[in-house]
């Protein structure tokens, strides 16, 4: 399958019918929810997946039904590396393929089930649901800095009831800052330029408060990194869409960002409607850290409340494009017309009729 086939050009259309690109990884679970010995059903735009973690410590993927009855494979049990349903003991192996029928033996086995190629990386596990050609090229290798011994890093986890596309305007477009006035003051944004590749976009801004004052998490979060060295401070945002996942970069000065969130958004249904959004969100470490250690109940706290207020208004903006039927939106940012743009680009149209009939 060619990688750009079926892909919607330009904004035309409704961009909240472009379903997400399966020619890439996503991620369906933490690392520590599937443990040794286990399963855990998870889904992907509609197609429910079975996860286990074998005998060798490696995540496996496979279609979750079983081949005779249809039953979830979820309910059954690890052996080895391989899955055995739950209802007659049909055993498959890693790649997907029936391996033995405990009352028939291992003669006249059946077709087996799709297998997906599995990548557990910073403590996330992600599928390939797309052309297997495509996966060791694209898997991500780190998850914004994560890894980093100089930063404290939180997970970002939720399960929110609106379009993927959503998701990346909410965070693209920082002009939206007056919803979050009860926990920041009134910001003045200003957009300093924004870039664009193929698969990629990428916007900066800067940051006044022009009335109000901020939280604690807040100056908590802007505080920890010592600026004396050159005597001046900076508020620099880098948001950047390299698909299908978001990076969110925030400076005061000079070298590394004070804040870096990494974001990934895996539809769950077939209408891509929800998404469960996996997130990091690291802090750079002060001189001394414990300084941040002590502030990290207020940062939760402060991102939290961003969190929810983001949440509550995507889910909105989700169930005004059901009640009208269509995308009504209209948009004049020119970074967010870029974002709209590469997503149309990057996505693929989903099959009406199936959506219909579903």
């Amino acid at each position: 399958m060619n990688v750009h086939a079926n892909r919607v050009s330009g904004t035309r259309g409704d961009l909240r019918r472009v379903g997400t690109h399966p020619d890439y990884w996503y991620p369906v679970a933490w690392s520590y929810e599937v443990k040794k010995g286990a399963t855990r059903g998870v889904n992907f735009a509609g197609d429910p997946i079975v996860l286990y973690r074998g005998s060798s410590g490696r995540v496996f993927a496979l279609e979750d039904r079983c081949a005779h009855r249809q039953v979830p494979l979820h309910m059954g049990v690890v052996a080895g590396d391989g899955l055995k349903c739950g209802y007659h003991g049909w055993t498959y192996d890693c790649a997907g393929k029936c391996i033995e029928i405990p009352y028939l033996g291992k003669e006249h086995l059946p077709n087996g089930v799709r297998a997906y190629p599995v990548h557990e990386v910073d403590g996330v596990i992600f599928i390939f649901p797309g052309e297997p050609e495509f996966a060791e090229a694209r898997k991500p290798a780190l998850l914004g800095v994560k890894a980093r011994p100089d930063y404290v890093t939180r997970r970002l986890n939720r399960r929110v009831a609106c379009h993927y596309t959503f998701m990346h305007e909410n965070l693209f477009d920082m002009n939206h800052q007056f919803l979050h006035r009860r926990q920041m003051g009134l910001i003045r944004t200003q957009c300093l330029g924004r870039k664009a590749g193929d698969d990629w976009c990428e916007v900066n801004y800067t940051f006044k408060r022009a009335a109000g004052r901020g939280s604690v998490g807040e100056a908590a979060i802007l505080g920890v990194v010592n600026t004396r060295d050159t005597g001046q401070r900076k508020d620099l945002m880098t948001i950047r869409t390299e698909y299908p996942y978001q990076r969110l970069k925030f400076f005061v000065s000079d070298g590394d960002p004070v804040l870096d969130v990494w974001l990934g958004y895996t539809p769950q249904d077939r209408e891509q409607r929800t998404n469960r959004t996996f997130g990091y969100l690291s802090v750079k470490k002060p001189k001394f850290a414990a300084v941040l250690y002590l502030a990290w109940p207020f940062i939760t706290w402060f991102t939290e409340n961003i969190f929810r207020e983001d949440k509550d208004i995507v889910e909105r903006e989700q169930a005004a494009h059901d009640a009208q039927g269509a995308d009504w939106n209209n948009e004049i940012f020119p970074a967010i017309c870029d974002l709209r743009e590469l997503l149309a680009r990057c996505g693929v149209a989903m099959d009406s009729e199936s959506l219909a009939a579903e």
